[in-house]
This record gives C-alpha cells, structure tokens and sequence, in this order.
C-alpha cells in the first residue's frame, strides 16, 4: 500500500504504541516495557481484544532507522503461541510504500486456510489503520507529506 507520507512520519507512527488503541483495531493497550538506545521500544505487551481473540502477549522489536521494523513473539499468551512480521518502508513517487509482513501461531488449531485468511484481514485493517493514523498525524502538524 502507498501512503502519501513522508517515510519518518509512518515510522513515527508505527513507533508510537501508547496511540495504537486510537487506530490499530482490536489493541486495547499497548505497554512499552524495555526501550533501546534510540529510545525506540524494544519490548512491548499488548492487550488484544479482536473478537474469538482475547490475549496478553509479548512482542521484541528490531529497528532499522526509518526503513523497517520487524518483530517476534518474546513472550506467549494463552491463545497467541507464535507471532512475526515487519512493516517495510520503500520511498515512492507521491509518499511510501509500506509493506507488512505478518505470520501468527495460535494455541487452539485452525485450518490452515482459515489463519491464512484472518492473517490476511489482519494485514489489511492494520495498513488501512496505519494510513489513516499517519495522515491525521500530518494535518495535525501541517508536515511530513
């Protein structure tokens, strides 16, 4: 998905878990437990709600300046048994290119084509989320597009 954002700007909002209740659906809370150097989270628990789903888990950040971010399960919850993914962010003629890459294991079985699909749906509500955030983020400060 291409955002019409400046690539800090996303990576700003992606960096910023203490807003996601405001624009990633299903997070009720999302608590920064250790930071890094950069002062970029680098553990983080998050509460979930998203229907069938109710959660705490763990998630370990890795970044990559304003270029990507990916991250790991650290910590299971009673349903989320594993968790990966990234957000990649490529300049593009008119703002960004943002890529998300999303792979999650659940404690109770699922068909395969079941997880795949809900990961799917997941992706696209948090890239929609993402790009809406982001610009609401710019016209309130009058930058970054």
């Amino acid at each position: 998905m291409t955002i019409g954002v400046r690539r800090p700007v996303i990576m700003g909002v992606i960096a910023d878990f203490a807003a996601y209740p405001q624009w990633a659906s299903g997070v009720k809370v999302a608590e920064v437990l250790a930071a890094g150097q950069d002062a970029r989270a680098q553990r983080v628990r998050f509460t979930i709600d998203a229907g069938v789903i109710k959660d705490s888990y763990v998630l370990r950040y890795e970044w990559h300046g304003d270029e990507q971010v990916r991250w790991e399960l650290d910590e299971r919850g009673a349903a989320v048994s594993e968790m990966s993914g990234a957000y990649l962010l490529d300049e593009a003629p008119g703002g960004t290119q943002v890529t998300y890459e999303l792979a999650v294991g659940l404690a109770v079985p699922m068909p395969g084509i079941l997880r795949r699909k809900a990961e799917k749906t997941i992706i696209d509500t948090a890239l929609k989320g993402l790009r809406g955030r982001a610009e609401q983020v710019v016209g309130e400060t009058g930058g970054g597009r």
